[in-house]
Formats: structure tokens, C-alpha cells, sequence
């Protein structure tokens, strides 16, 4: 999207991060003592099947997650080891390099998940040194674009004003494709609902929570403005990419390819061999590479386990089978199994439907960003109805009158539903009818299992006791 995308992740922060932010930090503050999650949150503020509903589909979006990372995941692994993303050359036994991608993922899904079940989670306090380097990707990226950009006297990527609001890439020339840009953004402030479980961890919580989140939002998108801002300084729109790698650009792994540039552009503002500038492109590409490997694979190891956890145990034990329920090392494992056969069974559908790479991780990507943030459409409805009951406590409040409450849900739940909307109908609109449904496909999928689950269990056990 290049320098037009800035004004898309500001804009998110006001209308999505901020007041959505605020609407959990209140029901973490009221609901502290729930083991329940955002399952009690929305079941005690509107009603029970909601609940259920918005929080089956908030773990289906863990569900997306996984079919995407344990596909992509081999990106960062090539690029540790040989500096470039050679996967799309990984063609063994007549497979395309998409359906290499999509049988490791189903060893890497089997694996983790057979790993996990034994409650070896020592593994994941070694991967999770890849989340401090990934940090200090952040810090590489600007100290390197400073530095080139110093050097050079000039941005690789023209500044002008038009460029913050036209983007270089053509699949971002209308505005119905901009618009599908937004969900990205929204994105991009991912993970609000544990936040607003801290609350009570803050001290002087009604000022100081209010101020750090807002804080949090400014530091957040100025990051990404700058961030964005120093791709330009050594990324030229028209610079051809494949001189260092032979896959073709993907979002999957154009952020190790640009990273590959930055070090290849640093080395030729330092008036090095292109032999030495190409050999310093490889080494940024590697660091990157083995941190995200790294990083990812700790989060596969909680992710794994923790969201279905979180479900099975926070939700109405007498909605799911009892084998789902069993446990073994404090784990439900026999859901993690059928858990794993869902996964692999999304995984070989999308890779195994003849697609090329690009589309391949646009798909996933797609299905990720709206799989991830419907669910918040759910938890900003259901803040309607926990500002109305006044029989639950609320010791912390910014929100002070329910008209405050209530333009606050509207906005949020606009902005959310208005990204998605245009994220799911652009490929169709475009001649790309599978784009559209593969990226609705997870929450209307198991949106409808919800619904048949609630309804069961309320006719067995609810309807037929005579109570609601």
C-alpha cells in the first residue's frame, strides 16, 4: 500500500483501537474473577447463545490462524537457512511448491499438536527467545532506513503529497480496494481482549488504564507510520525483488524479501561490493528468519492448546460431547485431536485447490484478518447491554452514560463490519468468487456449528428443565 497505508493505521487507532480498548478495559475491570474469558463477559451482559456464538467464533479465528502459520511458517525457515524464501522450488514427487507448503503443514499440525498433549511446555520457554529478536527487527528496520536514507540524501520511494493518499500498487486503485485495506489495519491492533483483563493489576486504574491505552494507540501508530515511512527510504515500488529470490513476491514472504533489500541497499550506501552488499542482504534475511521461526513456533506451542482451553472450560461443560471434555496433564486432549483433523482438513482444501503461491497467502491472509475480527463486532454489541445492567458492578468506568456507550459500540462495530465487508466482496467483484468464500468460509462455517451446538444443548437441558 506503501506511504497511503498510514493514514489507514491512524484511523484505526481512533476508531477502533481507543474506544474498543476502553470497552474491555471495563468489563475486565467488572468481570476480573471470571475464569470464563470473554465468554462470561458477553454471556452476563447480553445473553448466553450470543455469547457462545461470539466466543466459538473468536476460537475459530485461532483455528485460521494456525491453517495460515503452519503454512507460511517454512518461509522464515528457508530464509534462515539460505537467506531467501526457496520454497516455492520445494517440489518433491511431482507436488506443486503450494502443496509441498500445505503437506509440512500437516506434519508440522500433527507434530505440534502430539508434542503439546504431553504438557512439554519447556519447549516453548526456548522459542520464546524469538520474540525478543523479533522486537529488535524493529529497531534494525529503523535504524537501517535511517541510516540509508542519510547516506543516500533521498527517499527510494518518491515523497509527494499525493502519496499518502494514492498507493504505487495497482491492486489498491479503487476504493473498494482501499477500503478492503482497512481490515489490515484494524488488524494490526489485534490481542485488545487480554488487555483488558490488566485492569485490576493497574494502580489508580480509572486514570492511569485510560491514559496508557491511549498512550499505548499513539505510540502504535506512530510506530507503523514510521515504519512504513522507512520501507520508502530503501524500497522503490519498481525495484525488481526477484534479484533476490526466484519465488515470486507473496505476502508471505515479501517482508523477508524487502528486509533482504534493506541490508543489500545499506551495503550499496556504504559503497560496498555488490558481492558484500548481496552478502549483507542474506544475513538481514537470515536474522529475520530465524526470529520469526523462532517466535512462531513459541506462540504455535501455547495457541495450540490455550484458545480451546479457554473454550471448553469457560463455556457450558453440557454443550459438548464428553469425549471433547476429557483431559489428560490438565489438557483437553482428545479435543485437541479433532481439533488438529480440522485444521489439516482447511490446510489440504486450501493448498490442494490448484492455486499459486501469491494467491495462496492472499487467501490465508484474508481468511486470518476477518476470521480475527468479527469477533470483536460481537464483544462491542454485547458492551450495549453491560452498561444497561445496573446489577453488575462496574468499579471502573470511562464510558460515564450509556449515549457515550452506545456511539462508541456503533462506531466500532461499523468500522469492523464495514473493513470486513469490503475485504470479503472485493475478490468477487473482481472475478474471484473462491477469494470471497474461502475468506467468509471459517466464521459463517463455524458460526452455524455454534448455533446447532446452543440449540441442542438449550432443548436438553435448558427448554426441557423449564428454565432460561
Amino acid at each position: 500500500m506503501g506511504y497511503a497505508s498510514i493514514l489507514w493505521y491512524v484511523l484505526a487507532a481512533v476508531t477502533f483501537f481507543l474506544p474498543f480498548a476502553f470497552m474491555l478495559s471495563e468489563y475486565g475491570a467488572a468481570f476480573k474473577d471470571r475464569k470464563g474469558g470473554i465468554y462470561s463477559w458477553m454471556a452476563e451482559s447480553f445473553n448466553p447463545k450470543f455469547a457462545f456464538i461470539g466466543t466459538f467464533m473468536w476460537y475459530a479465528s485461532y483455528i485460521i490462524w494456525m491453517v495460515n502459520v503452519g503454512s507460511g511458517i517454512w518461509i522464515p525457515l528457508s530464509n534462515a537457512i539460505f537467506g531467501v524464501d526457496k520454497t516455492q522450488q520445494w517440489t518433491p514427487f511431482g507436488l506443486s511448491g503450494v502443496q509441498t507448503l500445505g503437506v509440512l503443514a500437516i506434519f508440522w499440525i500433527i507434530l505440534i499438536t502430539f508434542v503439546s498433549s504431553r504438557g512439554l511446555d519447556s519447549i516453548k520457554k526456548v522459542t520464546s527467545i524469538g520474540g525478543t529478536a523479533v522486537a529488535l527487527i524493529n529497531v534494525v528496520l529503523f535504524i537501517g532506513g535511517l541510516a540509508i536514507l542519510l547516506l543516500n540524501g533521498h527517499m527510494a520511494q518518491p515523497l509527494s503529497p499525493g502519496a499518502f493518499f494514492q498507493s504505487p500498487n495497482a491492486d489498491y486503485s479503487t476504493m473498494i480496494q482501499v477500503f478492503g485495506f482497512l481490515v489490515f489495519a484494524i488488524f494490526a491492533y489485534g490481542g485488545l481482549e487480554v488487555v483488558g483483563g490488566l485492569v485490576d493489576e493497574t494502580e489508580n486504574a480509572e486514570k492511569t488504564f485510560p491514559r496508557g491505552v491511549a498512550i499505548s494507540a499513539i505510540v502504535i501508530a506512530v510506530g507503523y507510520a514510521v515504519g512504513i515511512f522507512m520501507m520508502g527510504a530503501f524500497t522503490n515500488w519498481t525495484f525488481a525483488f526477484t534479484q533476490f529470490s526466484d519465488a515470486e513476491v507473496t505476502l508471505g514472504n515479501v517482508a523477508y524479501i524487502a528486509m533482504n533489500n534493506m541490508g543489500y541497499q545499506l551495503g550499496h550506501a556504504l559503497h560496498l561490493t555488490e558481492a558484500a552488499s548481496v552478502t549483507m542482504g542474506v544475513w538481514v534475511s537470515r536474522y529475520m528468519g530465524l526470529s520469526m521461526f523462532l517466535a512462531l513456533t513459541g506462540a504455535f506451542f501455547t495457541l495450540i492448546f490455550s484458545p480451546l482451553k479457554q473454550l471448553i472450560e469457560g463455556t457450558p461443560k453440557e454443550v459438548w460431547p464428553e469425549y471433547l471434555t476429557k483431559t489428560k496433564n490438565g489438557l483437553p486432549v482428545n479435543a485437541m485431536k479433532v481439533q488438529a483433523a480440522i485444521v489439516i482438513a482447511i490446510v489440504a482444501l486450501v493448498s490442494f485447490g490448484g492455486s499459486g503461491a501469491k494467491y495462496f497467502f492472499q487467501v490465508l491472509v484474508s481468511m486470518t484478518n476477518v476470521s480475527m475480527t468479527i469477533p470483536y463486532m460481537f464483544l462491542a454489541i454485547a458492551f450495549v447491554g453491560f452498561k444497561k445492567k445496573k446489577e453488575i458492578e462496574k468499579p471502573f468506568e470511562i464510558y460515564k452514560t450509556q449515549t457515550t456507550a452506545n456511539i462508541a459500540v456503533t462506531v466500532v462495530t461499523f468500522v469492523v463490519g464495514f473493513a470486513n465487508v469490503f475485504t470479503i466482496v472485493q475478490p468477487a467483484m473482481q472475478g474471484d468468487l473462491a477469494g470471497t468464500i474461502y475468506s467468509i468460509l471459517g466464521p459463517v462455517v463455524f458460526g452455524v456449528v455454534a448455533v446447532v451446538m446452543y440449540s441442542r444443548y438449550e432443548k436438553k437441558y435448558i427448554l426441557s428443565s423449564g428454565t432460561l
